[in-house]
């Protein structure tokens, strides 16, 4: 005859910290940086959010926030019923996907293919030449673009000299060009700087993965696509999603110097908008609303894609 005995099950109770001033004492190095980084939050983060009051205001800078009219939501339905602003947003989507997915392509392509080279010597040098542009200014890759898109640039010449097109063109002139250029100048200068962490993701993966697949007859795309990619999947997923929330953020200076009259329907974005109206012409409550709405967007942007994930058994940032 057994004899069943009936076990209780115990949690095992971690054992609580205790915060004493000796402990204080041992990481007051670790407090004091702590604070500093929690100070430094809320005077440059947290305070300037007060200025959010101007969007529900007729704000006036003479009279301040606490003496100028309180108006709602008025300047939200003003910005809602104009159409330059409705053009502006389909802009920045627009530019925001086309970059996000461009950029985020290229970027795991370029490390798989970076870690396809066999020497060191030759995988040095091309990261090296792949991060210097990311350091480069947007003023010098504009000109470097308008010097090349030129009527007598590089571009325009090769198309010619191809019999390709008998006249140069003005790439600067029309507006189906403009996005493909935004695009191309961000793939140019960022895709080295982004294919990083791919490349650290890449390492991380242990050798043995690649050797069981070469038993097993598996030829470079093979290992790729079994291993290479399944490894740095949590990486894409991560990065994509922080990625997500910055589709608002399609640039500034790009558009800006890029831009023009002949283009000025397709090349405006959110945050030229902000300082045409909010502070070229005075309308800050205006320019305050177009970032609230931005951000508002964004965090909607990044909870939506997080929830995605979630349901999806994925990596997720929360």
């Amino acid at each position: 005859m057994s004899i069943v005995r009936n076990k209780s099950k115990q949690k095992v109770k971690e054992p609580k910290t205790r915060i004493t001033w000796k402990e204080i004492k041992r990481q007051k190095v670790l407090l004091f940086w702590s604070a500093i980084m929690v100070i430094y939050g809320v005077i440059f983060y947290y305070l300037p959010l007060a200025g959010w009051a101007m969007a529900f205001q007729n704000y006036k800078p003479r009279l301040g926030i606490f003496h100028s009219e309180f108006v709602g939501l008025a300047k939200f339905r003003t910005l809602f019923s104009d159409m330059t602003f409705i053009r502006v947003i389909r802009n920045t989507l627009a530019m925001g996907v086309i970059n996000l997915v461009v950029t985020f392509v290229t970027a795991i392509v370029f490390a798989i293919l970076l870690n396809e080279i066999k020497s060191r010597g030759g995988k040095k040098v091309v990261q090296t030449i792949s991060y210097l542009p990311h350091f480069l200014s947007w003023i010098i890759v504009t000109g470097i673009l308008h010097d090349m898109l030129s009527g007598g640039g590089i571009v325009n010449e090769l198309l010619m000299n191809f019999h390709i097109i008998s006249q140069p063109i003005n790439f600067f002139a029309h507006t189906s060009y403009f996005w493909p250029i935004v695009a191309f100048a961000n793939v140019w200068k960022e895709t080295g700087w982004n294919a990083i962490i791919y490349l650290a993701a890449i390492t991380s993966i242990d050798p043995s993965l690649y050797e069981a697949a070469a038993i097993d007859g598996a030829g470079r795309w093979a290992k790729i696509k079994h291993v290479t990619l399944p490894g740095i999947k949590p990486t894409i997923i991560i990065l994509l999603l922080m990625n997500v929330g910055n589709v608002l953020n399609a640039g500034f200076e790009v558009q800006y110097l890029l831009g023009n009259g002949l283009v000025q329907k397709v090349s405006q974005t959110i945050d030229i908008y902000v300082l045409k109206w909010g502070i070229s012409q005075g309308d800050f409550a205006i320019g305050t609303a177009a970032g609230i709405f931005k951000s508002f967007v964004s965090i909607a942007l990044i909870v939506i894609a997080n929830q995605i994930a979630k349901r999806n058994g994925e990596e997720q940032l929360f």
